[in-house]
């Protein structure tokens, strides 16, 4: 491929630059199918529109969109598995799962079609980050009910790149691979990649002279100082990407490596709000709050003005049509991502207290151990077994390691602290400590 081929700036689909009023026009007649179909098709959402005395032929404009009930996380999981599914299951060709605070995690479902339409998404979002046919992609996402792993698998398949499926973990090994293989794409979370770059340092191999060109990060929150000191490291251009399982996985929105001025939402799939996070109240373009997702072409699942608890803001288009949104600044919940897995401190109590030596009292340490963040459950023996604090300590820091992995999915360090040790509140308790920006 020659450099002209590769110019950047082209877009991979004609809608991403078409006209806005082309788009809004596109988007209003499917939003108009997809309010239909989950009406018809979910009891849920037959109930909720019912109950807020809306009907899927009240739209007539975006605008009234607003009229119509949020989705939540809870809603989610009080309809585990497949309560949510707005087709016969036999017609849903794969699952995927993200964490819950109960146990139960959310599962969300996806067509034939709906697979094809998230390949074509991550293939356009891949491209608008700077890859093309012919590359070759070193995906290092973790693979399984994780959509990050599948996700750009496909989507780098689908444009047209050699995929070479290392999923996470063994970082010498992914070391070794990227010498070997000479990748030009490396998809990774940013603190992953950080780690990575410390490994070629150990062996005496400076960064900057592997063949990877572009850097594609997601699934945890990264500053542009991040940023900028993974471009320093490696060389390349480091592009932030954006999605989440409930309303399709990765390929929601992502930056165009033209400009890096924030991630272009594809708003012919997902309609985007922002509210305020207290009164549900939309905001005008511009202003910080929470964002809010309606699927436009999802088949199997549906959603409707789902609550991604992000906190972000909408921004005109640049390099493509579609509007933008910021960096995600934070949440307004109590989540955690730890290595791109979601954390919730319910997830920790429900581990804590299966063993009947523990105590419901403990606290979360967040630290950050040189590039990777650090998770470091802090917990009481119960007070009948205070004398036996150093002989039980051992087996049940390990036990509970084992659960947490076990059940959760992230390593943990596991300290039994003496009865008394951790600070009681007469309130809301205080579950998480966060001294990586102290």
């Amino acid at each position: 491929m020659n450099i002209m081929e590769r110019k950047y700036g082209q877009p991979y689909d004609r809608i991403e630059t078409a006209s806005v009023d082309e788009l809004r026009a596109l988007q209003l007649e499917r939003l108009q199918w997809s309010l239909r179909h989950a009406y018809d098709n979910v009891p849920f959402y037959r109930r909720k529109f019912d109950e807020a005395g809306v009907h899927p032929d009240d739209l007539k404009e975006l605008s009234d969109l607003a009229s119509f009930p949020f989705t939540v996380k809870d809603d989610l999981r009080e309809n585990y598995p497949f309560g949510m599914f707005a087709v016969p299951r036999e017609k849903v060709v794969r699952v995927h799962a993200s964490s819950g605070t109960t146990g139960r995690p959310t599962v969300v479902g996806y067509t034939q079609n709906d697979i094809e339409t998230w390949a074509h998404l991550m293939a356009r979002s891949i491209w608008a980050a700077g890859g093309r046919p012919g590359d070759i992609a070193h995906n290092a996402y973790g693979y399984g009910l994780f959509t990050g792993g599948l996700g750009f698998h496909y989507g780098a398949e689908k444009l047209g790149c050699t995929v070479v499926p290392v999923s996470g973990g063994m970082t010498e090994r992914q070391v070794q691979l990227i010498l070997d293989f000479r990748p030009d794409l490396i998809m990774v979370t940013p603190s992953y990649l950080l780690a990575i770059a410390d490994e070629f340092e150990r062996r005496g191999i400076d960064p900057r002279e592997t063949s990877l060109r572009i850097g594609m990060h997601g699934a945890e929150p990264w500053t542009e100082r991040m940023r900028a000191e993974i471009e320093e490291r490696f060389g390349i251009d480091a592009i932030d990407f954006y999605g989440l399982s409930e309303v399709i996985g990765p390929g929601v929105s992502v930056e165009c490596i033209e400009t890096k001025d924030g991630l272009h939402i594809w708003e012919d799939h997902f309609y985007p709000e922002i509210i305020d996070p207290e009164t549900g109240e939309v905001l005008p373009e511009g202003e910080m709050g929470e964002l809010v997702f309606t699927s436009l072409t999802k088949e199997a699942f549906p959603v409707i003005r789902y609550r991604t608890r992000d906190l972000t803001r909408l921004l005109p288009g640049t390099a493509r049509t579609m509007r933008r949104m910021e960096k995600v600044t934070g949440r307004d919940d109590d989540m955690m991502i730890i290595r791109g897995v979601n954390v919730f401190p319910s997830q920790i109590e429900e581990q804590i207290l299966k063993d009947e030596r523990l105590s419901p009292h403990y606290v979360l340490e967040l630290t950050r151990d040189g590039r990777l963040d650090e998770l470091t459950v802090h917990v009481e023996i119960k007070p009948q077994l205070a004398d036996e604090l150093e002989t039980l300590a051992e087996d049940c820091a390990r036990q509970l390691q084992h659960n947490i992995k076990n059940y959760i999915g992230v390593t943990t360090r596991v300290q039994i602290r003496p009865v008394g040790d951790i600070e009681r509140s007469m309130g809301k308790a205080k579950r998480v400590i966060d001294r990586r920006r102290m």
